[in-house]
């Protein structure tokens, strides 16, 4: 499914904040990468919390980040001064058009223009010709809060209709044929047992339906998975041990017992995501005492690890 999901040329990552979202996002990048795959992460965060744990700034250009991994923060005003600078051909001109009050005024007060150039710039990056060598084959777009991505991903089709056949009309065009595209664009949830987290997730998911945007898969992140039930914690707390009094074992236990109950918890969230929603979903372990760019990586080993068991397999029967 990983494989399957990475091999299309754009992955748009959502969810509410505080699933993990980000750490995903990346953890996905790096996940392309040991399948040997030029890699781009696109940021939608300003404050770029990806590129800070790689040591680099918030760039607008693209940045190596790590072997095959690159980053850079998508932002829908410097999108379209980029996109001016493609059609307009004077230096001198774009100084005094990017200087002027009107210019200023008009980015401030276009209804979703820099929403729509942020998704023109995801477009550009996937669809621009260039050498092979230097050619994306993953873009992972980590989108903003589920919210804010919904009005991201409803603009270009809204664009469409309001501009026609002007050149931001086939702009629009353009990126709806992307994002609609099963081929090259998958859209991606992410969410934990949090009840608001799973509530926002179902939501967005019809809403996606809704849009014909379904999303290919919806990732539970932070699940925690225990090697102990009830019984052995009663067994434990009846042969404790020598050192321990009565009251540090009763303690072990209240330890032992809330953790079941946040196994509990997330065994019934799971429950409801898979029961009310449509897409794969797909668990993704919690790391405790990992953070950074040790649990990025140890997430994108979790993530390829069936597809790499599967294709030692294949060698081994070869051989």
């Amino acid at each position: 499914m990983i494989n399957e999901l990475l091999a299309r040329r754009v992955v748009i990552v959502l969810g509410k904040g505080g699933v993990g979202k980000s750490t995903l996002s990346a953890a996905l990048a790096k996940a392309a990468t040991r399948n040997g795959w030029r890699t781009l992460v696109m940021e939608c965060d300003s404050r770029a919390p990806i590129a800070s744990i790689y040591g680099l700034p918030s760039c607008y250009q693209a940045a190596a980040a790590a072997p095959g991994m690159y980053l850079m923060t998508l932002d829908g005003r410097h999108s379209l001064e980029q996109y001016l600078r493609l059609v307009v051909p004077s230096r001198l001109l774009l100084k005094t058009v990017f200087s002027s009050r009107l210019y200023q005024f008009f980015v401030q007060a276009a209804p979703g223009l820099r929403e729509l150039m942020a998704l023109g710039k995801v477009y550009y990056e996937a669809d621009r010709n260039r050498a092979d060598s230097e050619r994306w084959d993953t873009i992972i777009v980590d989108a903003p809060a589920s919210g804010q991505a919904l009005s991201l991903l409803r603009m270009p089709r809204a664009a469409r209709a309001t501009f026609g056949e002007s050149i931001v009309g086939k702009e629009s065009r353009n990126i709806s044929a992307l994002l609609a595209d099963r081929s090259r664009c998958a859209i991606v949830q992410v969410t934990t047992a949090d009840s608001l987290a799973v509530a926002e997730t179902i939501e967005t998911e019809r809403d996606l339906s809704g849009l014909d945007l379904a999303p290919a898969a919806i990732f539970f992140n932070r699940v925690n998975t225990l090697n102990y039930r009830e019984a052995d914690v009663v067994a434990m707390m009846r042969r404790r041990a020598p050192h321990l009094d009565q009251k540090q074992v009763a303690h072990l236990g209240e330890i032992a017992r809330a953790g079941l109950h946040r196994a509990s918890d997330v065994r019934a969230a799971l429950a409801r995501v898979r029961g009310e929603t449509r897409a794969e979903v797909i668990e993704t372990n919690e790391h405790a005492g990992l953070s950074g760019a040790a649990l990025i990586d140890r997430l994108a080993a979790d993530l390829m690890a069936p597809a790499e068991r599967a294709r030692s397999r294949r060698v081994s029967a070869r051989s």
